[in-house]
């Protein structure tokens, strides 16, 4: 199978698949002497659900047509056939599965039983089971047994290792996953830039997404390779093969130790301009990582992370001022750049907790109510935060990054709250340190008027996932044109280009923070541009600091002027890359 590779290296190891579902289910991994009581749950939803249809049969009304009845007994029985409750069990006691993920998995055996037969009677009969699991799933929803916040998974495999197959994973579920047995990942629909390919990079796990049917192809427990280099799933291998793979897992494990060594090493081209390598975090938990890869502080603290896998209820301001001091008083001096909460798009809530949260339904989520301006529209959730990241600035350096600022009437009413915040905190006798305000460049329109923003800015901050995805009009998180979103595009390299010489010149910070910063193929393009300053997951420092150690940015500048005037600016790169006396200073 291929799909996209979106985190590089090779992962083999056993499929555990995530089955769809019409109810949300945790997926999650039980201590053995907590079985017992999952399957006693398993047997209480089992019972709540025979009474359910007991009931059901027992009122129906005369004139009811006899099938009803003999579907309603059909359901019955498949609740106390052994296909369904014992090998449940099995999934429960042996793979140690929450019962509710046992549910799903046993549920998929069966439904793909059902599509290898050759009577269309029998093969339809895969409804009556994916019913009956759907029944179970809710009764047990009703007793709030869902986590929605799960634990870390915890291995209980054996030896062999555990890759994820799934048709999607939301960004607050890879959370989960963060230390957990999980070797790799396979979904089938996603792009490069989705945030389930930025969070597995930011684990640093092999990933392929956008592999179309993975899910519906690939059984439970088959063996897999994933190939994050190439974007190619191999199931079941030959041992020819695997050996191969193997090798090649082997390799990819002594180069990732070779550069391990450089972490602690200055960043400073070999003409002497110093780079400032920043990590990209979601929790405060991630800031001792980005320390440990070499980070010279945190560049992008996604907050909207702490707003995730809640059931709607949002952080109030002492929590969120935890996480943030948390991640300041990890840093130990070192600046910390937090980015006020970017929700909406491919990052909703997983439930209503304000206004109904129209944008979540909106045609275009990505266009929608989100970023700054659902802050925005939430005054009081806005201030909360700023006073949270305020109060955190009296522990370190603390910068407040504002995304997808557009317009000037956003930046005025960005500055007015963030002026009531520090006046509720003086009036409380709070204490704070000043703080610098930021604007992410996401927005053509932002890239285009830099100017004005550099009047009321401290810094900016190049997200180059959006500003590819709104200035080629290319939805990042849809495989289908995934192919379309290219950073080489003449117009956004460009833009990037124009926002960094327009900061230049107002003497004002600039970095980027987006995936081309961790992209080693971009990275002498840009220092070539003029950026000294990229933000990036702790995993991908050392490599781009090797590419750093080993440029000349005045040969890099020539590079990149000549790669703006093409119409081919990668062709043009590569080519003036390649020549002699280039390629030694570029690579």
């Amino acid at each position: 199978m291929f799909g996209l590779p979106v985190s590089r290296g090779v992962a083999i190891g056993r499929a555990v698949l995530v089955a769809s579902s019409r109810v949300d289910v945790a997926h999650y991994f039980i201590d053995p002497d907590e079985a017992a009581a999952e399957v006693a749950r398993l047997r209480h939803a089992r019972d709540t659900v025979v009474h359910e249809i007991t009931s059901l049969k027992r009122d129906l009304p005369v004139d009811a047509p006899p099938e009803l009845a003999a579907l309603l007994d059909v359901h019955l029985m498949l609740l106390h056939d052994p296909m369904l409750s014992e090998a449940t069990r099995h999934w429960i006691e042996g793979r140690h599965y929450n019962a509710e993920w046992a549910i799903t998995a046993q549920t998929e055996v069966l439904a793909r039983q059902f599509d290898d037969m050759e009577d269309d009677y029998l093969r339809e009969r895969k409804a009556d089971v994916e019913q009956v699991a759907e029944r179970l799933l809710r009764a047990m929803a009703k007793e709030g047994s869902l986590l929605p916040q799960a634990a870390h998974a915890r291995d209980f495999a054996g030896e062999d290792p555990l890759v994820l197959v799934a048709n999607d994973i939301a960004p607050a579920d890879m959370l989960q996953f963060k230390g957990s047995v999980f070797k790799g990942f396979v979904t089938d629909v996603g792009g490069r830039t989705s945030h389930t390919a930025i969070v597995a990079r930011s684990m640093d796990i092999p990933a392929v997404v956008g592999a179309r049917e993975a899910s519906r192809l690939v059984r439970q427990d088959d063996w897999l390779i994933i190939d994050g280099d190439n974007g190619v799933v191999v199931v079941n291998p030959t041992p020819i093969v695997l050996e191969e793979y193997r090798f090649r897992q082997r390799q990819s494990e002594l180069e990732r130790a070779r550069l391990h060594r450089l972490r602690h090493m200055p960043s400073v081209t070999i003409d002497g301009q110093a780079v400032e390598l920043l990590a990209n975090i979601e929790l405060p938990a991630d800031a001792a990582n980005a320390l440990e890869a070499g980070a010279v502080g945190v560049g992008l603290f996604r907050s909207e992370f702490l707003f995730m896998n809640r059931n709607g209820e949002l952080p109030d301001e002492d929590e969120q001022f935890e996480a943030y001091r948390a991640a300041v008083t990890a840093l130990g001096g070192l600046p910390v750049t937090i980015r006020t909460v970017d929700i909406g798009a491919d990052k909703p809530l997983d439930r209503v907790a304000t206004h109904e949260m129209r944008h979540e339904h909106a045609l275009n989520p990505a266009l929608g109510l989100r970023a700054i301006r659902w802050s925005l529209s939430e005054p009081d959730m806005f201030r909360q935060q700023l006073r949270a990241m305020l109060r955190a600035s009296a522990y370190g350096k603390v910068r407040i990054l504002v995304p997808m600022v557009a317009h000037r009437s956003e930046i005025l009413a960005t500055l007015e709250a963030l002026q009531r915040a520090k006046q509720q905190l003086a009036d409380a006798g709070i204490a704070y340190s000043k703080v610098e305000l930021g604007a992410m460049i996401e927005v053509p329109a932002a890239a285009l008027t830099m100017p004005l923003l550099l009047q009321h800015f401290d810094f900016v901050s190049i997200g180059t996932n959006d500003l590819i995805q709104y200035t080629l009009a290319i939805d990042r998180a849809d495989e289908a044109v995934a192919h379309l979103y290219d950073p080489w595009h003449p117009a956004v390299l460009k833009l990037i280009a124009d926002v960094i010489a327009a900061a230049d010149a107002a003497g004002k910070h600039v970095s980027v923070c987006g995936e081309m910063a961790g992209d080693t193929t971009f990275t002498e393009l840009l220092l070539g541009l003029g950026l000294r300053s990229l933000s990036m997951h702790p995993s991908q420092i050392s490599a781009v600091k090797q590419r750093v150690l080993r440029a000349d940015t005045a040969r890099l500048a020539k590079a990149s002027a000549a790669a703006l005037t093409g119409l081919d600016p990668a062709a043009v790169w590569t080519a003036l890359i390649d020549k002699p006396g280039q390629r030694a200073a570029a690579t």
